[in-house]
C-alpha cells in the first residue's frame, strides 16, 4: 500500500509528454501539466507555480553545501548552499535557485554578476558608494568612476579586472623564482655537504656538473 502511494506521489512530477520530471512547469487552459520545452507550437501557458516551488526545493537538495573556504549563499536559510555568483548591486551572493530572479527579471538583468566572493561591501566606494571598477596606476588604488572624474582627474587608469590579472601574473612569477632559489639552495647545500666530506669520485663529479 505505502509503495503503490509513494509511485502515485512520484508520478504526479512526471511530464506526460517528454516523460521526465518537470522543468518549468506550466498549465494548459484545460488543466494539464506539462514541461514547457515540450510545447513547440505553443497555447497561452499559464506558470505552474506550485509545482516550480516544489522543483526549486529538490534542485535545492541536490546542490552543494558551502564548504570552508567557499562562499555560502546568503539567502539560504537552514544549510548554506554553495554560492554560484555574486551581484555587485545587491552586495549579495546567491546560489543557483536564488540567482534564478537575476537571469528571468528583466531588471535584475543588467545588475553587474561576478564569480562568488566574500566582503563584497570592500569593493564599493566609500566615498561615493559605487561600485570600484578602475585601478589608478598613479596612486596604485582602486577607484569608482567618479573617483576619476572628481579626485584622479589626470591619472592613468585601467580596468580593475585587468590590473588583478597582471598582479596574480606577477605573483606566480615571483613564486616560480623563489621556488628555483630554494632548489638551487638545497643543492649548493648538498655540494657544500658533500665537500666537507671525504669526496668521491661520483661526488665531485657533481658538483663540477651544478656548479
Amino acid at each position: 500500500m505505502f509503495a503503490a502511494s509513494n509511485l502515485r506521489s512520484e508520478d504526479q512530477f512526471l511530464c506526460s509528454i517528454c516523460p521526465d520530471v518537470f522543468a518549468d512547469p506550466v498549465t494548459t487552459p484545460c488543466g494539464h501539466n506539462f514541461c514547457k520545452k515540450s510545447f513547440y507550437c505553443r497555447p497561452l501557458l499559464k506558470v505552474n507555480t506550485l509545482f516550480s516551488e516544489v522543483k526549486a526545493r529538490r534542485s535545492s537538495s541536490e546542490q552543494q553545501a558551502a564548504k570552508p573556504g567557499e562562499v555560502p549563499c546568503d539567502i539560504c536559510t537552514g544549510t548554506k548552499l554553495r554560492a554560484l555568483k555574486s551581484c555587485l548591486v545587491c552586495l549579495t551572493s546567491y546560489c543557483e535557485t536564488h540567482l534564478e530572479p537575476h537571469l528571468t527579471c528583466k531588471g535584475l538583468k543588467r545588475h553587474q554578476l561576478i564569480e562568488p566572493v566574500e566582503n563584497l561591501e570592500g569593493r564599493m566606494c566609500t566615498k561615493h558608494d559605487k561600485h570600484l571598477e578602475l585601478f589608478c596606476k598613479t596612486d596604485q588604488t582602486s577607484v569608482c568612476t567618479l573617483c576619476s572624474v572628481l579626485d584622479h582627474k589626470t591619472h592613468e587608469f585601467v580596468p580593475l579586472r585587468e590590473e588583478s590579472e597582471e598582479k596574480k601574473t606577477e605573483l606566480r612569477k615571483m613564486d616560480d623564482e623563489i621556488q628555483e632559489m630554494i632548489e638551487n639552495r638545497d643543492i649548493f647545500s648538498w655540494c657544500k655537504s658533500a665537500m666537507n666530506s671525504p669526496l668521491t669520485g661520483t661526488a665531485a663529479s657533481e658538483c663540477n656538473t651544478f656548479y
